[in-house]
């Protein structure tokens, strides 16, 4: 899977977390993640792209979670009850994660870019921020951002007051936007059958043999 593997930035520890905690209610209430597409699970298309980015890989789920930890990963609910939100995932992550940067990715994402990490990072450095996340054009993507593990007890705090919204969140932060304008597909996500049979035709199938 060289097309998948891309260098981890040099000297910066990151743990990757993927987002798996949500309702699915776009795609009748099903755990979108553990949806089949081209022969597998679509997390393990995210998860395959994902885990040669990073040092360490998490799994943020809240539902179904023997199925989820059959991906060989450990695996953690929202501490806040109710699905809270990608916040929620990303605050239970930031309080398990060993590692001092922590990167997430959305399980419905299968064609997540191969550099997500390492441009992530570099700009995070480069602006001294607390948060990085991508952009394409003109549509931010706040679930696919790196962040520093510090940030644990102030996005705790937002939570604890009721807070939910990821911008507003991102608001209070000293945040870098990241252009993927080059890879503007990759940001591709499924939350629809029909969106799940198109992704399907760009996807090689896995064998079961």
């Amino acid at each position: 899977m060289n097309a998948h593997t891309s260098p981890r930035p040099a000297a910066h520890h990151i743990t990757g977390v993927l987002l798996a905690g949500g309702q699915g209610s776009r795609m009748g209430g099903v755990d979108k993640g553990l949806v089949e597409l081209a022969g597998r699970p679509m997390a393990a298309h995210a998860l395959a792209r994902l885990a040669p980015q990073v040092d360490e890989l998490i799994i943020n789920a809240n539902q179904n979670l023997e199925a989820w930890q059959a991906f060989g990963y450990p695996v953690f609910g929202d501490d806040i009850g109710g699905f809270a939100g990608p916040l929620a995932g990303l605050h239970a992550a930031l309080t398990r994660a060993r590692h001092p940067l922590v990167v997430t990715a959305p399980c419905d994402s299968p064609f997540l870019p191969a550099d997500l990490v390492e441009r992530l990072a570099t700009a995070l450095h480069a602006a001294g921020a607390q948060l990085a996340v991508a952009r394409t054009f003109k549509q931010a993507h706040p679930v696919f951002c790196l962040c520093r593990r510090d940030v644990a007890e102030h996005l705790g705090a937002f939570l604890a007051g009721g807070g939910r919204k990821i911008d507003r969140w991102y608001g209070t932060l000293k945040v870098v936007e990241v252009s993927f304008d080059d890879e503007e597909a990759a940001f591709r996500n499924i939350n629809t059958r029909d969106e799940l049979a198109d992704a399907a035709k760009d996807l090689p199938r896995a064998s079961h043999g």
